[in-house]
């Protein structure tokens, strides 16, 4: 049917008066399915038992909830507390009937402590694992890595680093441990600014597969990608002993010989579009340690500090960026050179953790309170992929990166299809009820998730 053009316009005169008045109103009617699908998961009596020394008056799981309202909603501190205040639906998704201040939830952030944080790093845990176990993952493949958090300059344990791009600035560098398979974050561990990579990192790999081994068994396969900062002879020693597998990258450094091995090396195999490489079995005598090493190199048309040419080959060659990784992977080439190339999945989700989940927000000036916000910015993540999981994520084909096993949209679009939603608060029927303006689009993603909650 065609339509009338003076139909497809409206005349707009004049200016809106804007009134505030008190209203069953709300801004984010999406946060109720997501409060259904935390309620299936029991997560608000496992928030309190995990932040039962803390919180007051308020309780302490009622407080954490309200953090994760607070994210879910798009925003990133404690003083935009204030412009949530009022709308019902917050309040119902935490179970409180009035909205603290900043510096209420400040006060009780500074309450944790590495003890009383325990409790909540071990719910992210067990939270993950009973996800990965409903999805019946064939393999788990574990990406190490830490990022730069800058802070203010009066932040406790907060230092210089060895941030590139922000030299001068008091930082902290948080160990994460994420999953390939969905993105979630396995284990985060807050460090100071100025500790090396691979500081901890023993016992963090330590803590990751003991928990994942006692909730598993021996006979889930786990596999551990690594950039070279890690490439340190007790890791190395550490991931066969426990039976995992393993392709961690190896620095062109002056006391091994991968500088001669490339230069004494004339026939490179084929790997991937204008990528050679070889495979050696590197013995290095000062760690007592043979190891499967895969050295590459790939075509540039540029120089860059990655570059070894002028080293070891004339100049007509062109120009190549040179890679090692230590692996004990039985893969060919190209296999394990798509396997570590994989690990840049990981970016996406960090990307994300800082941007959508405030990750890099820094609430006080005390360690133990940030230490807790990072662990309820991972929580609020790992929940939301969870949800999407269980809800929305259609699986996708299989991939020798071994990225993400499903399709999973971001929190960006999550929220604008289905966390900020108008609506109102009604009562009908003698029973309370959301009513939304009428979108078939919206409608139908709602019944979807509905139905599949209800399953």
């Amino acid at each position: 049917m065609r339509l009338n053009v003076a139909s497809l316009h409206q005349m707009v005169k004049g200016k809106l008066h804007v009134e505030f008045a008190r209203q069953e109103l709300t801004s984010y009617s999406g946060l109720e399915l997501l409060r259904r699908y935390l309620r299936q998961c029991d997560l608000p009596s496992r928030l309190r038992a995990a932040c039962a020394t803390t919180g007051g008056d308020y309780g302490g799981g009622r407080l954490a909830l309200l953090v994760l309202a607070l994210l879910y909603s798009g925003a990133r501190r404690l003083e935009h507390l204030r412009y949530l205040a009022g709308d019902p639906l917050i309040a119902r998704f935490c179970g409180l009937a009035r909205i603290p201040t900043a510096r209420t939830m400040g006060n009780w952030l500074r309450q944790f402590t590495q003890a009383t944080l325990a409790p909540l790093v071990q719910l992210n845990h067990d939270l993950v694992t009973e996800a990965i176990a409903r999805l019946q993952l064939p393999r788990l493949t574990i990406d190490v890595d830490g990022t730069v958090v800058r802070t203010g300059g009066r932040v406790a344990w907060a230092f210089r680093g060895f941030n590139p791009h922000h030299r001068k600035d008091p930082s902290y560098y948080p160990l994460l441990a994420h999953l390939a398979q969905t993105g979630h974050i396995l284990r985060l561990k807050n460090r100071p600014g100025n500790v090396h990579d691979s500081k901890q990192a023993v016992a963090f790999l330590r803590e990751v597969i003991d928990g994942l081994r006692t909730r598993f068994g021996q006979r889930l396969p786990l596999e551990f990608r690594m950039d070279a900062a890690f490439f340190q002879r007790d890791v190395l020693r550490l991931l066969p002993a426990r039976g995992c597998h393993y392709a961690i990258k190896v620095g062109y450094w002056s006391w091994l010989p991968l500088k001669q091995l490339a230069a004494e090396r004339e026939r490179w195999l084929p790997i991937a579009p204008e990528v050679t490489g070889f495979l050696h079995d590197l013995h290095i005598p000062q760690w007592n340690l043979r190891l499967r090493v895969m050295i590459y190199r790939k075509h540039v048309a540029h120089e860059s500090p990655k570059n070894f040419q002028l080293d070891l080959f004339t100049p007509d060659d062109g120009h190549y960026e040179y890679a090692a990784v230590a692996t004990n992977l039985a893969l060919d080439l190209p296999a394990l050179y798509a396997f570590i190339c994989g690990r840049g999945a990981q970016e996406k989700t960090l990307a994300e953790l800082k941007g959508e989940f405030a990750l890099d927000v820094v609430p006080t000036a005390h360690y133990g309170a940030n230490s807790a916000w990072q662990q309820l910015s991972i929580l609020a993540h790992n929940l939301a992929r969870s949800f999407q999981l269980d809800t929305l994520a259609p699986p996708k084909p299989r991939s020798r990166k071994r990225t993400y096993a499903y399709l999973i949209r971001s929190m960006r679009t999550l929220r604008f299809l289905l966390v900020v939603r108008a609506g109102r608060l009604a009562r009908i029927g003698g029973r309370h009820v959301l009513r939304l303006s009428n979108n078939p689009a919206t409608e139908a993603l709602y019944a979807s998730i509905d139905h599949r909650l209800a399953a």
